[in-house]
């Protein structure tokens, strides 16, 4: 019984010798690992054409997928992509549940109180757009209009500082499609997006824009939890991207800022 009991205490060692040995490598570099490859967790809101989208075999696609995929390839990471509300995606990160979010997100003061980002990769405009025969070609012509906005867009800000000026009504939806939705239903007269997005629902639907003149709004970054490791790597990436001229590739292809 001795001996059984002696050669039975040496397995259960050796087992708890071993996983302590496989615990010290679970996270490295604010991701987590998948064997020998790291792995980066990336968060994003896949309804922001060209940005991001699904296409119809299931796959992500845009210019941030893409980005990202790069960068993920330049520091040696495998990417995983989730999929979520644009409103969520901070809270995803403070909760440990994405490593980065790309996804069209605009580097505002606001979010820079719970975020840090990279610098910024693309300048960000935005603009209004209708139907043909509810065009505007001013903002003082957004009196009295009801205008739709996606949640937690830096739109959404934008709007609240005109509403009172122009005595505008906002509704707000969780996601950009929808506001095309709601003009072609008439529920909205006019709908308050990113330039780029704006130009794929233009062409798509035969809608009309008008691009705001009023403010000036942070560019695209990619977000990380505070403090992490990530933020430098990242940003000698964007660097490196901007300096070849892949970034500028990736604007090409996707066909921004035109």
């Amino acid at each position: 019984m001795k001996k059984l009991f002696g050669n039975g205490f040496l397995i259960l060692l050796v087992i708890g010798l071993l996983a302590a040995c496989g615990g010290g490598n679970a996270e490295r570099s604010n991701g987590s690992s998948d064997g020998d490859k790291k792995v980066i967790r990336m968060a994003t809101s896949a309804d922001y054409e060209p940005f991001e989208s699904i296409d119809e075999s299931g796959e992500f696609v845009g210019f941030d997928i893409d980005l990202a995929q790069a960068i993920a390839d330049e520091l040696g990471y495998k990417l995983e992509i989730t999929d979520m509300e644009f409103n969520g995606l901070i809270g995803a990160l403070q909760s440990n549940k994405a490593d980065m979010v790309l996804s069209g997100m605009n580097a505002t003061e606001d979010r820079k109180k719970n975020v840090d980002f990279s610098k910024e990769y693309l300048p960000a405009h935005s603009t209004f757009i209708a139907t043909p025969d509810k065009a505007i070609h001013s903002l003082e012509e957004l009196e009295g209009k009801t205008i739709g906005v996606q949640l937690g867009s830096i739109q959404q800000e934008g709007i609240e500082k005109l509403k009172n000026e122009y005595n505008i009504e906002i509704k707000i939806v969780d996601k950009a499609p929808l506001l095309v939705q709601e003009i072609l239903a008439n529920k909205i007269d006019i709908a308050y997006v990113d330039k780029d997005v704006a130009k794929g629902y233009i062409e798509a639907e035969g809608l009309v824009g008008f691009d705001d003149p009023s403010t000036s709004v942070p560019g695209y970054a990619i977000a990380f939890p505070k403090g992490s490791e990530l933020v430098d790597e990242v940003n000698k990436v964007l660097e490196q991207f901007k300096s070849d001229g892949t970034l500028q590739k990736l604007i090409d292809k996707w066909g921004l800022g035109e």
